[in-house]
């Protein structure tokens, strides 16, 4: 069997330039917390010279977006604008069907969803999944919180069912899915530029997971 390169994503959360071109010769793309970043997130963008998301999180998808839903996705358009390569809109957001025929004129589009809390069953996960390609995602994505080591293995297990998705828990008990995601057919997994400026809880930075994935040869 060929062995798969695991991508990385970084997660940028704040304006440090110095740290984001330490790695951008490291992963293989970034993701812009449109949410985290501010209102000088286009200057960041201008700066990044390899292949960047953009994803404006909402407060209650563990996010800090705290406008109208209009003005986020307004944030979300102009990123297209300023040269994204895909655009993150979650499942639950209000009038996403044409949101996504918009973004797929210019971008790849990522429909997520989060659970916070908890790992449902996997037949659940299997559904909200199938939503989001039916809905014309390019990349699908299913996060959800692990509270034991079968919760890593739903969310590992679910990969084998769909391609182009991303799969994995979060919390200190889902590192385990975060790691092993890509190697199994993940399209990517997240990682922080900093253990300070992690975007959600159990978010390994990009120097561990890249001693993970050279210890094991894959990088």
């Amino acid at each position: 069997m060929k062995q798969v390169r695991p991508k990385i994503c970084a997660v940028i959360t704040g304006a440090d330039i110095e740290k984001i071109k330490r790695v951008e010769g490291l992963v293989d793309l970034f993701e812009l917390r449109l949410d985290l970043l501010g209102d000088n997130w286009p200057e960041v963008a201008r700066t990044i010279k390899i292949p960047w998301m953009a994803t404006n999180r909402l407060k209650d998808q563990g996010g800090g977006w705290l406008k109208s839903e209009e003005e986020r996705k307004e944030e979300l358009i102009k990123a297209l604008g300023l040269g994204a390569a895909s655009i993150d809109i979650e499942l639950e957001s209000p009038e996403i069907a044409p949101f996504v025929s918009l973004v797929k004129k210019k971008a790849k589009c990522i429909i997520s969803y989060h659970n916070l809390t908890t790992t449902p069953a996997l037949n659940e996960l299997t559904e909200i999944a199938r939503k989001e390609f039916l809905l014309g995602a390019d990349i699908g994505k299913v996060v959800t919180r692990a509270g034991c080591l079968e919760d890593n293995l739903k969310v590992l297990e679910l990969l084998s069912h769909f391609d182009h998705l991303i799969s994995f828990a979060m919390g200190e008990a889902g590192l385990l899915s975060r790691l092993i995601s890509p190697l199994v057919g993940g399209e990517f997994t997240y990682a922080s530029l900093s253990e300070e400026a992690a975007s959600a809880p159990g978010q390994p930075t990009v120097e561990e997971v890249l001693r993970f994935y050279e210890l094991l040869g894959r990088r």
